[in-house]
Order: C-alpha cells, then sequence, then structure tokens
C-alpha cells in the first residue's frame, strides 16, 4: 500500500488534487467504504478529466497508477453510479489519446475487466441502457488494440449479448450504434465471423441497411462496415449469396448513387462497395455478381463519378470490384509453353524442367480458381486477431541463420586431376615471352585511341570508309554490301581488320562527314523514288540462286508482293553498287527494298543531324568505333538459334548510339490505371465491338501476314527477338503475348519484336498481356524502348524511350496452378502503353530494354582484338566451352605485358591478384552486358589510369554466360529451362555447361592458391532504380535476424563492404543504400553466394543495374541509357584501381569514413523479404492514385484503403526473384 502511495506521489507530484482524489479512491477500495463517497470521489474525477488535458495525460503517463486504481474500483464496485462515472472516465482518456491510451487501457487487464462487467450487466432484465451503451463505446474503442481481443470476447460469451441486444432494440439506435461498432470489432476474427454468421447477424445487418433510407445513415455506414467485415467469412460470403443479398446491394447501391446528388454519404456508398468486394472473394459470389448484372452497373456507375475527384475512392474500389469478378480466361494460346522446342541431351529427374516433360499436355488449357479455397473453411484454425503489430514483430525465414552454412569453407569440388582441364585457359601463368619484342622504350600508340580522361564511352554505331580508289562500294551505316564478290573472298580478312586510325584520318572523313553525307544522298532518292511505296524490308540470310542479275531486285522477300513498279525499278542507285546479290557460302544475306526507298527528310536536315551527331560523338572524334554491319552479318551467319533464324533486325546492323540528349523518368498521369482498366472491362461488356483479330502468330507456321493497308504488321523473327501472337482488339489497339523460355512455360518479361505498315499521328496502343512479374517500373516512370529505321538512315541510329499512359497491372487471364509448377501467382499482368509514330511506313523495333544480342558481343570483342595494342595489352580470347546449341561462350583475358621478358618482370606479370567478372546470366538483363561492354573497353583503352589498373590486375571475364538464352529471345533460362544462376552448387556439364566451366575456372585458381581479389556478376534489376551491389557478410546477416547479441560474436574482416563504398564515391549512378550484405536461403546456389562460400572469396558480389533510372546523384530523375551503363563498366574499373591501393600494405590504414561499418548498417535498417533480396524497402513514391497490382483484393487492403487516395500497396515477388 506504501509503495503503491509513493509511486502515486511521484507521479502526480504536479497535481495534487488528482493525486488526493486517486488515493481516497484506492482507500476506498480498500476499506470498503460508503458508496456515496466513491461515488463523489469519481464524479469529481470524471470533472478533471474532461476539463484538463493535463489530467488525462497524466492518467496515462507511464509509472502511473491512476489506471489500476479506476480499473480495480470497477470491478469491485456495485454502485451503478460509481459503475457509470468511472466508464465515462475511460471513454473520455481513450477517446482523447488515440491508440496510446487505448494500448495503455489493454496492457492495464482493461479489456477482461469491462468483458466480464458487460456479462455482469447482461444478467438484469431488462439490462441498463446507460450502461450497456457506455460499455459498448468503450470496448469498440480498445478492441481493436488488443490483439486477442476476439478470442476473450468469445470466451466470455460476449459475442450473443450484443447481437441478442441489436435484436431486441433495432429500433433504440442510441444503444444499437455502440452495439454495431462492437460487433465490427467482433468480426475481424475469422472464428467469430462464422459463429455470429450462424446466429443470424447476416440477416440482421440486410434488415439494419435495407431499402434506400436517408435517415440515420451513421447507423447505416456502421452497419455496413461491419457488414463487410463479416462478409470476408466465406461462410457468411456464401449464406449471402444463398439468400440473393448481392442483388439486394446492388440495388441499393444503384439508389444511393442516384439519390446523393451532392455526395454528402459517400461513406455509405463506399460502404456497399466493400461489402460487394468482400462477398465477390468466393466464386459464388462472382457468379452472382455477373448474373446480376454487376460489371454493368458498376461500370456506368464508376463512369458517372470520373467527373468529381472525391469520389476516387468509389471509382478506385469498383474497378478493383470489376477486375476480380471479370471471367477468368487462359491465354490465347494453344499451349503456354514456348513455341520452340530443343531436345536436351539428359531429362533432370527433379525440378520444373522434369515436371515439364512429365505434364500431361492439357494442364495448361484448365482456367482454375482454386484460389478461392470454396470447399474448405479455414475460419476456425485461423485465428488472424488484429494484426496491426506484425510489423514489430518482422521475421525473415529465408534469412540463413545457420553460423557453420555462413561460415565461407573452401570446397575443392574436384580433384586437382580433373581441375587441369583448365590449365591451358590460364597461359598467362606459363608464358616466358621470349618470343615477344617487349623491350620497348616507345610503345607503339594505340589504334583504339580515345583522348578522354574518365571513363571511354563509345558509341556502338559508326562507320570506316574503306581505303581505295572512291569508285568502289560506300560502307556506311546506312547500306552496306557485305563483303567484295566472292572471287575476292577468300582467306584475306574484311577490310575492317587492316584499318588502322592513321588510315582513318588520311581519309579526312569524320563520323559527322559520313552521316551528313548520307544525309544528302538520300535527299536524292526521295526526290526519284517519291511515289514508291515505302515497305521497308528486313535483312534476311537466305538462299538465293547464284546466277543473280545485278540490281537488288532479284533476291526481293516473297512475303511482300509489291506493286510492279517496284519491282520494275531499274533507276541506278550509284551509291548503292549491286545491293542484294552478293553471295557466301551457303546462305546470302540480302538487304530489302531499302536502296530505292525514298526516306523522309527535314528541312536543314544536314546542319541538324550533324550537329546532333557531333554531340553524340564528340568523346570518340578519331578512334574506330566498335561497330561494323559487316562484320555483325558474318558473325550471325555462325550464330546458332533454335528456331534458325534468317532475319537480321536493323538495330542490331545499323548499331546504336547514345542519343545526344537526357530522357527523363515519365511522370505518371493521375488515374491512367483505372482507365486503362475501364477499357479492359468495355471488351467484356460491349463484345461486339472488339475485332479479335490474329495479325500474327509463331505457332502457326502456315499464318499468312494480312496484306491491308491500315493493319499493323509484326515480326519478331531474328536474334533475341520475342514476340509469339498479336491479336488485333480495336482499331488502333493491340494485344501481344510473350514467348515462354524455350523449355518452359512461363517467364515472360523480355520483349524485342519489330512493327511496320503504320500511319503517323495516330495513337496506337499496345498490351502485352502475358507479363509474370507484380510490379514493374514501368508503374515509376520507365518507358519502353523504340529504333526507328527511317530515324537511323536520317543519322539518328539510336533507341529512345516512348510511350504515353503508361502502366502495368494484374489483368485477367491466368493458368492452372499444376501448369505454373504450383505457384501461387497464377494470373498474368499486362504491360499497356501508347504510342505516336513519327513517320509514315517506317520500320520501327521495339524492346523491354537496350538490345545486347550475342553476335554483338562476338563483333565487340573481335573489334577490341584488332584495334588492340599487343606491345601494351596482354589480351586473349579463348572458348570457355560450347553451350547446349553449339555457340561458343567466350572467354576473355586482359592485363597488361610485362615490361620486359626478364625474369623478374614475368614474376609480377604472373603473381598480379585475380579480378574474374562475369555477366548475362540472365538473358533479359541487357543493361549488364552494356556494363560489361563498358568495362572491357575501359581496360582496352589506352587511359593511364587503364594501364595502370592492367599492371595490377590480371582480369578473367566471362562477358556472356548464358549465350543460348540471348539469342532465343529467352528473359530468364537457358535452354534446359532452368535459371543457371541457381545452378551454381552443383551444375550438370552436360546441362550447365557455361556454369560448370565458370566455376571449374574458379576452383583452379583456387587448387593453385591464385584466389581472385574480387568477384563480381553483373546483373540488372526491374523493381529498383540506381545501381547497387549485393555482397556476403555473415555478420549482417545474423545481425538481420535480429539476434544482436549473436551478431557481437562474430568477428569478420568488413574488407567486402570498401569497393562498394568507393563506388559510391565515384560512380553517379550507384547507391550505397540500395546495397545489402545478407546472404539468405533461397540464394545459396547464386553465383555470389557460392564464390564466397565455397571458393572462399571474401568480395564476391552481385552487381544490379536498373532497367529504369536514378532517383539519387547526378542522374536523378533520368531514364538510364547505354552511356550511364557503360560509364558504370567504367568506373567499376576504376573502383578495383583504388580498391589496389587501399588494400595494399602500405596504404591499409583506411579512413574510418569509408567504412563506418556500424553507421552504414543502421542508416539501411532495410527488411530483407522472403525468398529474395532485392525487395529491401520498396524505394518507389506513392502515387497520388491507388494501385492495387494483385486485384484480387484477397490481401485485405483495409476498409479505410480509398479513403487514403496516395495509397499504394507494396508487393512482393513470389517466384521470379528479379535479382541474381
Amino acid at each position: 500500500m506504501s509503495k503503491l502511495k509513493v509511486v502515486s506521489e511521484k507521479s502526480f507530484t504536479n497535481n495534487s488534487r488528482i493525486v488526493g482524489l486517486l488515493a481516497q479512491l484506492e482507500k476506498i477500495n480498500t476499506e470498503s467504504a460508503e458508496s456515496d463517497v466513491a461515488r463523489y470521489v469519481t464524479s469529481k474525477i470524471l470533472h478533471l478529466v474532461q476539463s484538463q488535458e493535463k489530467t488525462r495525460r497524466e492518467m496515462t503517463a507511464k509509472g502511473s497508477t491512476g489506471m489500476e486504481v479506476l480499473l480495480s474500483t470497477l470491478e469491485n464496485t456495485k454502485d451503478l453510479q460509481t459503475t457509470l462515472n468511472i466508464l465515462s472516465i475511460l471513454v473520455e482518456l481513450v477517446s482523447a489519446g488515440g491508440g496510446r491510451r487505448a494500448s495503455f487501457l489493454v496492457t492495464k487487464g482493461g479489456s477482461q475487466i469491462l468483458l466480464q462487467l458487460l456479462m455482469n450487466a447482461s444478467k438484469e432484465c431488462p439490462p441498463n441502457e446507460e450502461l450497456m451503451v457506455q460499455i459498448h463505446s468503450i470496448l469498440a474503442k480498445i478492441g481493436p488494440k488488443d490483439k486477442k481481443f476476439g478470442v476473450k470476447a468469445r470466451i466470455n460469451g460476449a459475442l450473443n449479448i450484443t447481437l441478442n441486444l441489436i435484436k431486441q432494440y433495432l429500433q433504440n439506435h442510441r444503444l444499437v450504434l455502440p452495439c454495431l461498432q462492437l460487433l465490427r470489432v467482433y468480426s475481424a476474427n475469422s472464428v467469430n465471423s462464422v459463429s455470429l454468421g450462424k446466429n443470424g447477424v447476416v440477416e440482421l445487418m440486410f434488415k439494419i441497411i435495407g431499402p434506400f433510407s436517408k435517415k440515420n445513415s451513421g447507423l447505416m455506414k456502421v452497419a455496413l462496415d461491419t457488414l463487410a467485415a463479416l462478409l470476408k467469412s466465406k461462410t457468411n460470403a456464401r449464406r449471402a449469396v444463398e439468400r440473393g443479398y448481392v442483388q439486394v446491394l446492388l440495388t441499393i447501391y444503384v439508389d444511393w448513387h442516384r439519390h446523393d446528388n451532392r455526395h454528402r454519404n459517400m461513406l455509405i456508398r463506399k460502404g456497399i462497395l466493400q461489402s460487394l468486394k468482400s462477398v465477390t472473394n468466393i466464386k459464388l459470389g462472382r457468379k452472382a455478381f455477373i448474373d446480376a448484372n454487376g460489371m454493368k452497373i458498376l461500370y456506368h456507375t464508376s463512369q458517372e463519378c470520373l467527373a468529381v475527384r472525391t469520389l476516387d475512392p468509389l471509382v478506385n474500389t469498383s474497378s478493383l470490384i470489376m477486375r476480380k469478378c471479370f471471367p477468368k480466361n487462359r491465354l490465347p494460346l494453344p499451349t503456354i509453353k514456348s513455341s520452340f522446342h530443343f531436345q536436351l541431351p539428359v531429362i533432370p529427374v527433379t525440378g520444373p524442367v522434369a515436371q515439364l516433360y512429365s505434364l500431361p499436355p492439357e494442364v495448361d488449357d484448365v482456367v482454375d480458381e482454386s484460389d478461392d479455397n470454396d470447399d474448405t473453411d479455414l475460419e476456425a484454425e485461423n485465428e488472424t486477431e488484429n494484426e496491426d503489430d506484425l510489423d514489430q514483430n518482422f521475421k525473415n525465414d529465408d534469412i540463413e541463420t545457420d553460423i557453420n552454412k555462413l561460415k565461407p569453407q573452401q570446397e575443392p569440388g574436384r580433384t586437382i586431376e580433373e581441375l587441369k582441364m583448365y590449365e591451358h585457359l590460364f597461359p598467362e601463368l606459363v608464358d616466358d615471352f621470349q618470343d615477344y619484342d617487349l623491350i620497348s622504350k616507345e610503345p607503339k600508340p594505340l589504334a583504339f585511341e580515345g583522348k578522354v580522361r574518365g571513363p571511354i564511352v563509345v558509341p556502338t554505331a559508326g562507320e570506316e570508309e574503306a581505303a581505295g580508289n572512291s569508285g568502289s562500294l560506300r560502307k556506311g551505316v546506312v547500306m552496306k554490301a557485305n563483303v567484295s564478290p566472292k572471287g575476292d573472298e577468300g582467306d584475306k580478312k574484311p577490310t575492317f581488320m587492316d584499318l588502322e586510325g592513321e588510315d582513318i584520318k588520311d581519309n579526312g572523313r569524320t563520323l559527322q562527314q559520313q552521316l551528313g553525307d548520307q544525309n544528302r544522298t538520300f535527299s536524292s532518292a526521295h526526290g526519284l523514288n517519291n511515289d514508291i511505296v515505302k515497305a521497308l524490308d528486313r535483312i534476311t540470310l537466305q538462299n538465293v540462286p547464284s546466277q543473280t542479275a545485278p540490281g537488288f531486285t532479284a533476291g526481293m522477300k516473297k512475303d511482300y508482293s509489291l506493286p510492279l513498279t517496284v519491282v520494275a525499278c531499274t533507276k541506278a542507285c550509284p551509291h548503292m553498287a549491286t545491293c542484294g546479290n552478293l553471295l557466301f557460302e551457303g546462305r546470302t544475306v540480302q538487304l530489302g527494298k531499302l536502296c530505292c526507298t525514298g526516306v523522309e527528310t527535314e528541312d536543314d536536315e544536314d546542319t541538324e543531324s550533324t550537329s546532333s551527331v557531333e554531340q553524340a560523338s564528340v568523346e570518340v572524334a578519331d578512334g574506330p568505333t566498335l561497330h561494323d554491319s559487316d562484320l555483325y552479318i558474318e558473325i550471325v551467319k555462325n550464330t546458332k538459334s533454335v528456331a534458325e533464324y534468317s532475319e537480321v533486325a536493323y538495330p542490331d546492323y545499323f548499331g546504336h548510339v547514345p542519343p545526344p540528349f537526357k530522357e527523363p523518368i515519365l511522370e505518371r498521369p493521375y488515374g491512367v490505371q483505372r482507365t486503362k482498366i475501364a477499357q479492359d472491362i468495355e471488351r467484356l461488356i460491349h463484345h461486339s465491338d472488339i475485332m479479335d483479330r490474329v495479325v500474327y502468330d509463331l505457332d502457326d507456321p502456315n499464318y499468312t501476314i494480312p496484306e491491308e493497308g491500315d493493319i499493323l504488321k509484326f515480326n519478331s523473327k531474328f536474334e533475341s527477338g520475342n514476340l509469339r501472337k498479336v491479336i488485333q482488339i480495336r482499331k488502333n489497339e493491340y494485344d501481344l503475348i510473350l514467348n515462354s523460355d524455350i523449355n518452359s512455360n512461363h517467364y515472360h518479361q523480355w520483349f524485342y519484336f519489330e512493327v511496320s505498315g503504320m500511319r503517323p499521328g495516330v495513337a496506337y496502343r499496345f498490351n502485352i498481356i502475358n507479363c509474370e512479374k507484380s510490379n514493374s517500373q514501368f508503374n515509376y516512370g520507365m518507358q519502353p524502348l523504340m529504333y526507328s529505321v527511317q530515324e537511323a538512315l536520317n543519322a539518328r541510329p539510336w533507341w529512345t524511350r516512348v510511350g504515353t499512359d503508361i502502366c502495368y497491372y494484374k489483368n485477367h487471364f491466368s493458368r492452372s496452378s499444376i501448369a505454373a509448377g504450383g505457384q501461387k501467382g497464377k494470373s498474368y499482368y499486362t504491360i499497356t502503353f501508347t504510342v505516336n509514330f513519327p513517320h509514315k511506313d517506317d520500320v520501327c523495333y521495339f524492346a523491354y530494354h537496350y538490345p545486347y544480342t550475342y553476335s554483338t558481343l562476338q563483333m565487340h570483342l573481335q573489334k577490341l582484338e584488332s584495334a588492340h595494342n599487343p606491345q601494351q595489352i596482354y589480351f586473349r580470347k579463348a572458348v570457355l566451352c560450347e553451350t547446349l546449341s553449339g555457340n561458343s561462350c567466350p572467354l576473355v583475358t586482359i592485363t597488361a605485358m610485362p615490361e620486359s621478358n626478364y625474369y623478374e618482370h614475368i614474376c609480377q606479370f604472373r603473381n598480379r591478384p585475380y579480378v574474374f567478372l562475369s555477366a548475362r546470366v540472365h538473358p533479359g538483363e541487357t543493361n549488364a552486358s552494356w556494363v560489361m561492354k563498358g568495362t572491357l573497353e575501359y581496360l582496352m583503352s589506352n587511359n593511364p589510369t587503364a594501364q595502370s589498373l592492367r599492371e595490377c590486375y590480371i582480369f578473367k571475364i566471362v562477358p556472356m554466360l548464358n549465350p543460348d538464352g540471348v539469342i532465343n529471345g529467352n528473359h530468364r533460362c537457358s535452354l534446359s529451362g532452368e535459371d543457371l544462376n541457381r545452378q551454381w552448387q552443383s551444375p550438370n556439364p552436360d546441362l550447365h555447361p557455361t556454369i560448370y566451366h565458370a566455376k571449374g575456372l574458379l576452383q583452379y585458381l583456387a587448387a593453385v592458391k591464385r584466389l581472385p581479389l574480387v568477384y563480381c556478376d553483373y546483373h540488372g534489376h526491374s523493381r529498383k532504380k540506381n545501381v547497387f551491389m549485393y555482397g556476403c557478410s555473415i555478420k549482417e546477416t545474423v545481425w538481420h535476424t535480429s539476434d544482436s547479441a549473436a551478431s557481437c560474436d562474430v568477428m569478420e574482416d568488413i574488407g567486402y563492404r570498401t569497393l562498394p563504398k568507393i563506388l559510391s564515391h565515384i560512380a553517379p549512378a550507384f547507391c550505397m543504400s540500395s546495397c545489402s550484405f545478407v546472404v539468405e536461403k533461397s540464394k545459396e546456389s547464386t553465383a555470389r553466394v557460392v564464390v564466397w562460400r565455397e571458393i572462399g572469396v571474401q568480395r564476391s558480389y552481385t552487381m544490379e543495374s536498373t532497367l529504369c533510372g536514378c532517383d539519387q546523384g547526378k542522374y536523378k530523375g533520368l531514364q538510364i541509357s547505354t552511356r550511364e551503363l557503360e560509364e558504370m563498366g567504367a568506373k567499376f574499373c576504376v573502383g578495383l584501381l583504388r580498391l589496389k591501393r587501399l588494400t595494399s600494405p602500405l596504404e591499409y590504414n583506411m579512413s574510418s569514413s569509408l567504412l563506418d561499418f556500424e553507421n552504414d548498417l543502421i542508416e539501411s535498417s532495410c527488411k530483407v523479404t522472403s525468398p529474395t533480396t532485392y525487395v529491401l524497402d520498396e524505394d518507389e513514391p506513392r502515387f497520388l492514385e491507388e494501385v492495387d497490382y494483385s486485384a484480387e483484393s484477397n490481401d485485405e487492403l483495409d476498409i479505410e484503403l480509398a479513403e487514403n487516395a496516395d495509397y499504394e500497396p507494396s508487393t512482393q515477388e513470389e517466384v521470379l526473384s528479379d535479382s541474381e
């Protein structure tokens, strides 16, 4: 007792009056004094609480016993007035203090005492109305703060007390209102919902909300909220459907929509929609909704609400219900397996490919809505009380917690004898350089010469002119015959191989001048051929007769029946020579009708184009570019694809120069998603308006392209192309379906296709309807890429970001869970965008990201090899292995040549530490190849820093780990149908040769005690902005499991943070706060984790580059282009040089600011959610518009969803992990 008083006095030193009253009340409790005194004291306390916020604050302050005294009195008193006084005090305290004071009351045992009081009060007959009103009011306020409230209420029998009160006093609105509020709290518990439903609560709610009336709107609002909560139980939802209440809800909604002209009762209208949303979570509810014409009703009412911004919550909820009820359809395909089949040498015993091969043929034709779980009521076992505090108890099951598994332990994996097969791939370790003339005071200058102090950014489209007489064939960006006629071919290297920088200068022809000349040439062609139909053709690689007559007509593609005037064209094209009939062994490369096609030119084209190209090529004025169209064609001939492609896409032939302008991240217009969804819903409502006409189909070999002039023509039959089927929906709207990865029935995201036959000034809408990721940067300002052939011919050979009204959302197409390999996410997503084409009858290409084909890589490597100075740079290109379809996987070694062949110099050369780099294990992440291109060009440049870097390290580089996937337009897998970055733990040499041998190289280095200092695998990321890294740390992994005691015990060298820290200081696109060093179970077979754990490389990283753009630093607000990606590759090299200086023994005293480990850990206190590392708090701002990607709404986005106008749910990838 005395102890209690001490605490009380200490707490209330500033308010002796309330202290005295509470002390008095406590004394009354212990001495069982007269009830009059208790009544008087409690009324005084009530007066103080009602009039003074200070009193309310101090009564709920930490350490106060005021609440215990009140509850103790409430429990013990038999006096009605005292009870009412205390209940009024509690209502005042809780009402004014928000959630914190309600939680405080719960922690003091308030809910149990009040429920007991409710039980006792219910025994009186009739019960005291005032007492019941007060008890229900206070319980409705504190219930949501008590996690176990639903269970307590059920055990105490409170559910039926409240329900019976409502039934008995239905007309007494003062009593019914708090009872309904408490009923809503009870219903948050699914077991309670079912129990109440059995006792007729659903029918009771419909009595209250029944026929339209504007009286008692407050009561109706609470009844609707309660009904929406009750109908989340499938049992109750079925009961409502069976009694025809779906039709009733729709009728009431239409009445309110018509009569609520001033929109004062929006919350009631929203409450009706919330009830519809709950009831349509089951299949029966959706069917009843459609049968009751619900789609049309909600479509028309929501369209009428669009004009009033305050009604957006109604529009959004209506949209969500309609999307959910839209009948699920299978994709209009014969099978969701890939159009192309590749027979594997070995069929895996387990895994997705094994399942695919064992599937009966019809399973992917089934649309299954098993999400509903209609036949199983799990409510009784599913105790999901209020989950407000879930975040506080956040636990990620995917984070590795086994310290033994986290400790790197070098495992040889293969015997030394087995690893000897890799000796020949390390010539630098055995070469004695006796045959080289190395002692040279003045090494020859590099042919590949860029006067750039920073990273070299080389455009990949440009031109060189053949030295020789001016009458020879023009070789340029615009048109090229591929080599001289066959007689000259022999063993002679293509002309570009013999070119030196001096030759190019001697010609006195800069890139700008040549492009300017082409513009003039094409202007004259335009004058000659103004009336010719401009059906721009593709380049093809197909057989033609060897006796082809001169001219371009004989090799024309048969599938384009051109007007006679074109076919008979014999006008001389002096700038073209004999285009289209030059023979190769076996196959010919033939260019289409471009030579005689008029090209749209603009006024002052010469000056405009020249100035823009000057800006583009300012950094590479006097060195040959890495793009050579002739060489590209040569390489393509040897590239093996499953579909045996015979065509080459123009962008890959012409090449790409980064545009000379910045492309800002697109601002998304408000309401674009719901507008698109409304247009999709119109398809169901006005089915007769839909054309539904197939205009492109890979699955039908006999399919012919429609000849009508107003239909777009599509194609994807070229390297890295991906487009399976196109259906014309409306005159200018097309649904596009992507091809699955080969030997798989999913992974659709990458696209690359050609469009022709367009008209300018027309807005064309494209919907790619079978994407799989649950969210995309297309929702956050990313645009698809377009390449226009007309623009390229007008000296603008670049990919540009295009499209308006872009959004990404879940659609009504789905596949069975069997076909999806048991995955839960069975619905597909739509990327939709609208494009206006600049030119008539152009040929344009669209891509997910900047394409970078396997043939492009081979071309770049050959150009680098031919241009380097062998006295200065040690460059070796070898073949790591052959892929499943017989393509070679290149392996590149780069370092500096030894100063001489003296023993000391050879020793220094051989003892340089290794850096091992790889990229493009996922074909759809083309940005990884552009970053790798930047790295390779920088390493091969004559930049003094690059020379220093070469002298520091030996670089082993596998620039493309998945050539087959890249060639065949896959998004994620190789031809084995598996994600190669999940095979590093135990790669199969027959199914995963590139991984098996890349790991073998690393195991060989470990075996000969030459462990790489750094391993980095380049990737792309579709869900986050900026460039960032994932690394491996035991300490940080343990720290993220919230076991801080365990993390303190871990001793770890924090050198793994050095390189990312350096990059965050020198690379504008790099963001340290997005980096993570946590090791997850789901990533244990990725390159990063295996190289760290098994090979023992501490600095083992994945470097992720955004597909979208940056939200920090120099490039903030801009979409990323190849210029920034290549710069990142170069900056990575600079970072390695700084790393060398920081880790060298002389300079090992690192500044503490560089590696402030603990601070960084606290700064980046990010949640790492299962199953993928990349869901570090989504870095996106919220939209003004509520966006619901799931469209299922079983995720219960909360009843306040649409009131919070800028709410955007965070989504989590379930299957298709983005990173690694």
